[in-house]
C-alpha cells in the first residue's frame, strides 16, 4: 500500500519548497530530484563504498621513486 500525504508549497528565497513529513524522510543529506512529466522524483544520493570507488581507479602507471635517504633507526633518535 502505497503511502499518500497532502502537503503545501512555499517560496523559500527564489526557490520553491515542501516540508517532508516524517513519514517520507530521506537518508543523508543530499538527493537528486528529476522531472518526469508533470511529476517529481526525489531519491536519495547512495553514497559509495571505499571499496568500490577504489575499483573504479586505474592502477597506477608509474613506479614509486628510489629513496636516497633511508628512514632514522630507532637507536638514532635517542
Amino acid at each position: 500500500m502505497q503511502i499518500e500525504r497532502h502537503v503545501r508549497l512555499f517560496r523559500n528565497g527564489r526557490c520553491q519548497a515542501i516540508r517532508i513529513p516524517k513519514e517520507f524522510e530521506l537518508e543523508g543529506n543530499e538527493a537528486i530530484i528529476r522531472k518526469d512529466g508533470s511529476r517529481l522524483i526525489i531519491e536519495p544520493v547512495k553514497k559509495k563504498s571505499l571499496r568500490s570507488l577504489l575499483a573504479g581507479w586505474e592502477p597506477l602507471a608509474d613506479s614509486l621513486p628510489d629513496i636516497d635517504d633511508p628512514p632514522i633507526e630507532i637507536e638514532e633518535i635517542f
